[in-house]
């Protein structure tokens, strides 16, 4: 239950900063004291920043952080693939392991969004959930070192993320070094039909709107 409550503070305070993630603070701090240290603290600190910072600055360092950062890149699938071929068919594969569920991911995101993935895996299915953040354990530690090498705050919340998942193993240590020194592979290609968010009609009697995210009474 501890990773499901990390894996939902996380996916809410790795969205966007507005309005309505200010007001859902205070539910986020009193979830994130429920967790092991190792977990409460780096979600604590970050809510604290939050809570100091002013929303058009948050606004503005949330964009400066994510966009065009090629090591500090919020799509999953970006670290192991880049903009390559590959990477159709691993957005695929979230794409599926949603369905399957009975979620449906609106369509203002593409599936790999951490936000999307730890929504998933918090309030769907934590077992495929869980799997798909352990399969992109080597981008998501890229992640974690290249923000806390730029003093991001935001690498508290990946700290947190990453201590929910197992230790890294010496292969996966091995694709961080060359991830850290190479960046993702660099092939620019289209990713039709996977490049601009959008899905097949769920064929099953469940359906689960998986929105981006959302706030399940914390």
């Amino acid at each position: 239950m501890s990773r499901r409550t990390a894996w939902q503070c996380a996916s809410l305070l790795l969205d966007y900063p507005d309005e309505g993630l200010a007001g859902r603070l205070p539910a986020i701090r009193s979830a994130a004291a429920t967790l092991p240290d190792r977990m409460s603290v780096p979600l604590s600190r970050f809510v604290d920043h939050l809570v100091d910072s002013d929303l058009a600055e948050a606004q503005a360092a949330y964009v400066d952080t994510f966009d065009d950062r090629r090591r500090c890149n919020l799509f999953l699938t970006y670290f192991a693939h880049g903009d390559t071929r590959k990477r159709g068919m691993a957005l695929l594969r979230f794409k599926q392991a949603y369905l399957a569920a009975g979620a449906v991911p609106v369509d203002s995101e593409l599936p790999d969004h951490l936000s999307v993935v730890l929504e998933f895996a918090a309030t769907v299915d934590p077992d495929v959930g869980g799997q798909l953040l352990e399969d992109h354990r080597a981008g998501l530690e890229v992640l974690r070192l290249s923000l806390r090498e730029l003093g991001s705050p935001y690498a508290a919340v990946l700290e947190a993320v990453c201590a929910t998942l197992s230790p890294l193993r010496g292969d996966e240590w091995e694709a961080v070094r060359r991830l850290a020194a190479e960046g993702p592979p660099e092939e620019e290609v289209g990713l039709t039909p996977y490049a601009t968010p959008g899905f097949d009609a769920v064929l099953t009697d469940r359906r689960v709107d998986l929105p981006m995210p959302t706030v399940r009474g914390a």
